[in-house]
């Protein structure tokens, strides 16, 4: 029998098609099973009833024509239970609805599965026979085993919509991904084609190295004009922090970069093409490892300036329209800044990638314009969306392509309301964020490269929360010197003052490795990284310290955060470096305050180390996104189980109260920063517990401020001792938005289904 369900799997992968791998599975198992019917029910969800789709037994003209409600029939009874039935005489059983138009009153035995995928009933697969038989152990065996198959086969074609269902009503798809900068839209979908194809490049020997050399130069001479052209158009629009993303760009393009290796490989005996192709893909796969991190994204922008230097080198252009339409959504493979900065931004309304993640740089820049992205769309069709109407949620990260009006309607009016709140909190920005019973909660923010919008932001933040200094490490072929980052760091510091500055060393490793300082693990997140890295290479983290206390003198507002403390011995040995940098510089000359030292709560570990760590250290800096993932044991970029991640879960949000609780009582602030924080009624929680400062994402600032002015200290603290009585996620957030619908703030949560 493994034989037989062995080929029949290879058959139906071969398939042209789904409806072709469908028919050729039900031909298969009747005759492998040898019964006298083999049939495949889909559920279909805007029906909410099974729809037979294809069979072998029955009557071919009740394809499509019969359908019936979960529960309803034996087919109903397998969907609604979710398990196999099994019945020697189907038509004594109360559950049995006759269908004349399938004719399967000839049929006695019955033996009916449930095809899931990751919970979700999708269909039923069902066997007939005329005689009565009931099929035993193996046959149930093979048969839900088939269906698993069916899963993940069916479960792909329903989301990119390759399923045909020409009798079923509507024609909208829907396809879900990771949602990368909020807001909704409503336009045109044009989809944007790779310039190049890296992967298709031949193998040549040059016949002459200088010529090669000279043209693949002139290449990277138009790149570098097209890329200085679209900053330049995006330069009124965006803050000087995303603005350096060129800058990323420009120095990937230099002579010490890119074109340095390429012209190596093509004196090696390669061509130009083939030359990039080579040098591309190896530092393609040193970065596909990242998982939650900028320096992932440096894989998409190698791919892009590599797709972009070959259409020059093969006179090919890249394959983006002439002209945008209105209320373009720009969908592609792989969306990169460059690519962004195409599009005149008074047409762009949303983006849409196949690949990307949150912490992309297309991501950042794209929060940074307020345009709705969603990225890591998986199964979207590339091919068949240009032109289509669209609708795009990049509050729950989803894409409805051709939607009804009903729903278009729906969402117009969220939008026009959206927009109608942005105009109405503007107005109350620059007030302090105090509670009706006059508690202040500072609020502050995370920024990665330069100054973000300093003359808007200074008058309404507390300071910056969080500054990852990994950026300066990132946008460089080599570890950065002293004097490089104390002038990016002075910049930020002096920005900002007197406002407090958070700066977290160097936060790489296992999952976010630098091309120069690569780093493979069978398992990342549990891995080399953070501090550990660090303390590792003693050389990097002191040359580091060293340029932050250089870039905070006659200031005095620089914090110094410890990313991913797992033993306070990592903490005692990152003060021990601290002190010989304060005494290094006091030899040359230089004379500096210690700075305010915090540790950052990330690992479930420092929750029961707290006390120990409060004698060592000023601070706490929860970072909620990675405390919620180990505590969770959740990788939230992993589509499987990333609906299992939330930072609402009771196990998180007991283990934060006490976090807070136990740091009131030894003395040492403790602040939030993380997706949490930036949630008007996670902040109101936050708030509720005790922690003395939120850090967040800029666009978040106005809807958590809002929250605050209207919610007392008072309340917020009921508020949580209301929450932390109940025992599932769901049912937290739940309680939250009826707490925020009694305070009339809902208009502050996203929008729900």
């Amino acid at each position: 029998m493994l034989e037989v369900l062995r080929r029949i799997i290879l058959e139906v992968n071969g398939a042209r098609n789904l409806d072709a791998a469908l028919s050729t599975m039900v031909r298969r198992i009747r005759k492998a099973m040898r019964t006298d019917v083999c049939s495949f029910y889909l559920f279909d969800a805007d029906l909410d009833r099974l729809v037979l789709m294809e069979t072998i037994g029955l009557r071919t003209q009740a394809v499509g024509q019969v359908t019936l409600p979960v529960g309803e029939g034996l087919v109903g009874l397998v969907a609604k239970r979710e398990e196999p039935l099994n019945l020697e005489d189907a038509q004594s059983h109360a559950h049995f609805r006759y269908f004349e138009a399938t004719g399967e009153e000839r049929y006695s035995s019955f033996l009916g599965v449930p095809i899931i995928h990751q919970r979700r009933m999708l269909g039923v697969l069902v066997v007939q026979q005329s005689e009565k038989r009931r099929y035993d152990e193996a046959d149930e065996a093979f048969l839900v085993t088939m269906a698993a198959q069916l899963a993940g086969v069916l479960a792909h074609a329903l989301a990119t919509g390759s399923l045909s269902r020409p009798t079923l009503p509507g024609g909208q798809a829907t396809f879900t991904g990771v949602a990368a900068s909020p807001g909704m839209a409503i336009g045109e979908a044009v989809v944007i084609a790779p310039p190049a194809d890296l992967n298709s490049v031949p193998d040549l020997i040059p016949t002459d190295v200088d010529y090669e050399i000279e043209r693949l130069k002139e290449a990277i001479g138009k790149v570098r004009d097209e890329i200085r052209s679209a900053g330049e158009r995006l330069a009124n629009r965006i803050s000087s922090q995303e603005l350096a993303l060129f800058d990323v760009y420009q120095q990937m393009l230099g002579e010490a970069a890119l074109s340095q290796e390429v012209v190596k490989r093509i004196r090696e005996g390669q061509w130009a093409p083939g030359a990039l192709a080579d040098v591309v893909r190896r530092h393609v796969q040193y970065l596909e490892r990242v998982d939650d991190d900028y320096l992932r994204e440096r894989a998409a922008d190698v791919r892009d300036l590599g797709r972009r230097v070959l259409a020059h080198l093969q006179e090919g252009t890249s394959a983006t329209p002439d002209v945008y339409p209105e209320n373009t959504v720009l969908v592609g493979d792989e969306i990169s800044v460059a690519m962004l900065g195409e599009v005149p931004r008074d047409r762009l309304a949303g983006l849409v990638s196949v690949r990307g993640s949150s912490t992309s740089h297309v991501a950042i820049v794209a929060r940074a314009m307020g345009i709705p992205t969603v990225l890591g769309m998986v199964d979207l069709p590339l091919p068949r969306l240009n032109g289509a109407r669209v609708v795009l949620d990049g509050h729950r990260g989803r894409l409805f392509v051709r939607p009804s009006e009903e729903l278009e309607s729906r969402y117009q009016s969220m939008i026009d309301e959206e927009q109608a709140l942005s105009e109405v909190l503007e107005h109350e920005q620059d007030q302090p964020s105090r509670t009706p019973d006059g508690h202040d909660m500072p609020l502050m923010v995370n920024t990665g490269l330069a100054v973000d919008a300093v003359a808007s932001l200074k008058a309404r933040i507390g300071g910056v929360g969080l500054y990852r200094t990994e950026v300066p490490f990132m946008i460089t072929e080599r570890f950065p010197g002293e004097q490089e980052q104390t002038r990016l760091y002075r910049e930020q510091l002096e920005g900002f003052a007197p406002l407090p500055v958070v700066m977290r060393t160097l936060d790489i490793g296992g999952d976010k490795d630098l091309p120069y300082f690569p780093i493979d693990e069978a398992n990342p997140f549990l891995g080399w990284r953070g501090i550990r890295v660090t303390l590792d290479h003693p050389e990097v983290l002191m040359v580091q310290l060293r340029a932050m206390l250089r870039a905070s003198q006659g200031l005095d507002n620089l914090q110094v955060l410890l990313p991913m403390v797992t033993n306070v011995s990592e903490v005692d040995d990152a003060l021990r470096l601290l002190e010989r940098a304060i005494s290094e510089l006091g030899e040359e000359g230089v004379s500096v305050a210690r700075p305010r030292v915090g540790v950052m709560i990330e690992v479930p570990a420092t929750l029961y180390q707290l006390e120990a760590l409060a004698r060592r250290v000023d601070f706490f800096s929860v970072g909620s996104n990675d405390l919620t993932q180990y505590l969770l044991a959740v990788d939230r970029n992993n589509p499987r189980v990333a609906e299992l991640y939330d930072a609402c879960h009771p196990a998180v949000l007991s283990a934060l109260s006490r976090l807070a609780v136990e740091s009131r009582e030894l003395g040492v602030p403790a602040s939030v920063c993380g997706e949490l924080a930036g949630d008007p009624a996670g902040a109101l929680l936050l708030m509720g517990m005790g922690f003395e400062a939120l850090s967040m994402n800029a666009p978040s600032l106005p809807k958590v401020r809002a929250a605050v002015r209207r919610v007392s200290l008072e309340a917020a603290q009921q508020l949580v001792e209301d929450t932390l009585l109940l025992d599932c996620p769901l049912a937290v957030r739940r309680h939250l938005d009826d707490r925020m619908g009694e305070w009339q703030l809902g208009h502050l949560l996203p929008p729900k289904d």
